[in-house]
């Protein structure tokens, strides 16, 4: 099983400028959602949680700022990263922008590569695997890329689908995730499987976990779902 595409919520009101983007992003390899307005926004993180928010500042119902402030001000979603676009140049509108929660702050009109970049040094911070990156935990070491892991330096024989649980927990350690975040971020949001089905895999990961001793650090939290240490 690949590793899910980052997803990316792009909200612009702009219809030319929204496409632009979401071919431009998905041409490099991301998974694009789009809003044309802050309330949709809203309502759409409500149902798919993305890994970076791209945000137009001026739009009509709910401003970009107003959004951002949303965000942030919730635990569930105050970590992701929030890119700001503006066609406000000012250092105070910056400021503000920032001092609201936004991550990063891009003034219009920008260059397309140096939004990308931006957006991959975000990503970077909240989806290390995905940039590549071996991420460990403790005694448990993964890398990604070479779809390996490993615990005291000792290989682990994990599936698929045990190997997607286990780096889903390792890239947010401590973060409680609920069978249907896990049923989104591994099996993927167009795939229908009950959610009974996370609590068979994550019994086979603590397994495949324990193969060579080591106390089990997945931390099952009832009636929400499971978190790593």
């Amino acid at each position: 099983m690949s590793l899910m595409p980052p997803r990316i919520l792009l909200v612009e009101d702009e219809r030319a400028q929204r496409e632009l983007l979401t071919y431009n992003l998905e041409a490099e390899g991301f998974e694009v959602v789009s809003a044309e307005n802050g309330e949709d926004a809203m309502m759409t993180i409500a149902e798919v949680m993305p890994d970076l928010v791209i945000l137009d500042w001026m739009m009509p119902r709910m401003s970009g700022i107003e959004v951002c402030r949303q965000l942030k001000a919730r635990s569930d979603t105050r970590d992701i990263p929030v890119i700001m676009l503006s066609a406000r140049s000012e250092e105070v509108d910056a400021v503000r922008g920032l001092d609201t929660g936004a991550d990063d702050y891009v003034i219009k009109p920008y260059s397309l590569r140096e939004l990308m970049a931006r957006v991959r040094t975000q990503l970077r911070r909240t989806r290390p695997a995905a940039a590549g990156m071996v991420l460990t935990f403790g005694d448990i070491t993964l890398d990604p890329e070479r779809h390996r892991a490993s615990r005291s330096d000792l290989d682990l024989k994990l599936g698929p689908t045990e190997f997607r649980l286990l780096l889903t927990l390792m890239e947010k350690p401590g973060r409680v995730f609920s069978r249907a975040q896990l049923l989104d971020l591994v099996w993927g949001p167009a795939i229908f499987v009950d959610a009974r089905t996370v609590d068979v895999h994550i019994a086979r990961l603590r397994k495949a976990l324990a193969q060579h001793g080591g106390p089990d650090p997945i931390r099952t939290v009832r009636g929400t779902g499971y978190a790593l240490g």
